[in-house]
């Protein structure tokens, strides 16, 4: 019986894909058996350029005819491989007779034996995983979230005269501004976001321990720690790991997902401030012809999109924390307890990616209220307490902050009527009385 996508256990795979089909070149099982094709035939390239002295006559103009194989991979190329990984019951293997398939069509059989010479199957998971996923986060991932500051940026500038009501502990406080506010998350995805870049793809290449044992013994005079800094760093654009085990030791590709895990935890806390506002009246949203809030209710505009982002962010972190945590750990010099997990590192992309594009979303319907806002900073002159009382301690007022905590504290509304009716009771000047009256929650807004 043919599945239809209805039937995908993942949403990622179901109900999301449209969202997610970005993702699939580089975080599939296709994409991670074309990243295996491609390290192959570029190592290969690679052994011809020093020369081996078995591969001296191997003319460079079939270097083309080779890197065809990876530009010009197909579904049936990957169902080939997995055909061949039917009887090998290895993947990397089925890879490595694949190629050998196609030396084969293209005449080139006496040089297929320097396939794969004297390599792990790490040397190529831990190459193509780590530029598999370069490539996701700088096609994907990376426009994702830019998407995302650039529509804050613009509600920062939109904004950014809006005084607003904060709440601290839920409480009325000193009034802000709208726009500073949005500019508080922009600035944090920012600084996480550079950081983020700043963090190395790094890769394994070194054999079956990381010796270079193999490479070696059958020649000896070659300086195969310089061939492979170059392959790795300059040919695929990754950075080699100078000592490892049989596997990649992890720990930059866990600082990756703790970087990432940071940037989801601002954006979470960002959808929940969103969505607080909106319940709170300060945003309207878009209303989208057809769409229902409620199956019952028919009145109701639901923040779905931020409610959303936030459970598929919750579920990419957690992933990302078992990922950062587990895979820096290996038994001695290798367990296989890796190779599964790393299988899934397209999972929280997925769920990230789908996040992203809920919040932007979600932005983008934002309708500001701006009424409900200073219908708020209208009934809520106690603000202006903390600047009065500060003002009358410069004059040298008696007890200035318990004087104002009498007439202010726990009151549900405090009017201008009686904030006035408190500084015309002062003992001070005119003039201060003055400057005193002049402070509104409107203009208490500091300054950035």
């Amino acid at each position: 019986m043919k599945l239809s996508p209805l039937s995908a256990i993942s949403p990622i795979d179901g109900r999301y894909r449209n969202k997610t089909n970005e993702l699939a070149p580089y975080c599939s099982e296709f994409g991670l058996i074309k990243y295996r094709v491609h390290v192959e035939i570029e190592y290969f390239i690679a052994l011809c350029e020093i020369p081996l002295p078995q591969l001296k006559t191997f003319s460079s103009r079939h270097f083309t005819d080779l890197r065809l194989i990876t530009s010009n991979f197909t579904d049936a190329d990957a169902q080939r491989i997995k055909e061949i990984e039917r009887t090998t019951n290895h993947d990397v293997k089925a890879v490595e007779y694949f190629l050998k398939e196609k030396f084969d069509a293209l005449g080139l059989s006496s040089y297929k034996e320097f396939i794969h010479f004297a390599l792990t199957s790490q040397d190529i998971n831990n190459t193509a995983t780590p530029l598999s996923l370069k490539h996701a986060i700088e096609n994907v991932y990376r426009p994702a979230i830019l998407s995302i500051l650039e529509k804050l940026a613009e509600l920062t500038d939109e904004w950014q005269a809006v005084p607003m009501l904060a709440r601290t502990h839920g409480q009325p406080a000193s009034p802000t501004l709208l726009g500073k506010e949005i500019r508080v998350f922009l600035e944090r995805l920012k600084i996480q976001l550079e950081r983020l870049n700043t963090i190395p793809s790094s890769a394994k290449f070194g054999g079956a321990t990381g010796n270079f044992n193999a490479h070696v013994v059958t020649y000896p005079d070659i300086d195969w720690v310089a061939f492979s800094n170059n392959f790795v760093d300059n040919k695929l654009g990754l950075v080699r790991t100078q000592y490892t085990t049989q596997i990649e030791n992890y720990d930059n590709i866990s600082a990756l997902f703790h970087a990432m895990m940071r940037i989801n935890t601002i954006l979470i806390d960002l959808a929940r401030d969103i969505w607080t506002y909106i319940s709170m009246d300060y945003f309207k949203q878009k209303v989208i012809a057809g769409e229902v809030g409620s199956s019952a209710m028919p009145h109701k505009v639901n923040p779905i999109d931020f409610e959303n982002a936030e459970g598929n962010l919750g579920l990419a972190n957690a992933i990302f924390e078992h990922l950062a945590s587990k895979l820096p750990v290996s038994r001695l010099q290798r367990d296989l307890t890796d190779s599964t997990v790393l299988r899934n590192v397209g999972v929280p992309l997925g769920h990230s990616i789908i996040a992203f594009k809920s919040v932007h979303k979600g932005l983008n319907k934002l309708l500001l209220n701006e009424s409900k806002i200073q219908e708020e900073l209208e009934s809520s002159w106690m603000v202006v307490a903390e600047a009065i009382q500060n003002i009358l301690r410069r004059e040298g007022y008696d007890q200035p902050y318990e004087a104002l905590k009498a007439l202010t504290r726990g009151k549900s509304s405090v009017k201008q009527q009686d904030i006035h009716q408190f500084i015309d009771g002062l003992s001070v000047s005119d003039g201060i009385k003055a400057e005193l009256k002049q402070i509104t929650p409107q203009n208490y807004v500091g300054r950035l």
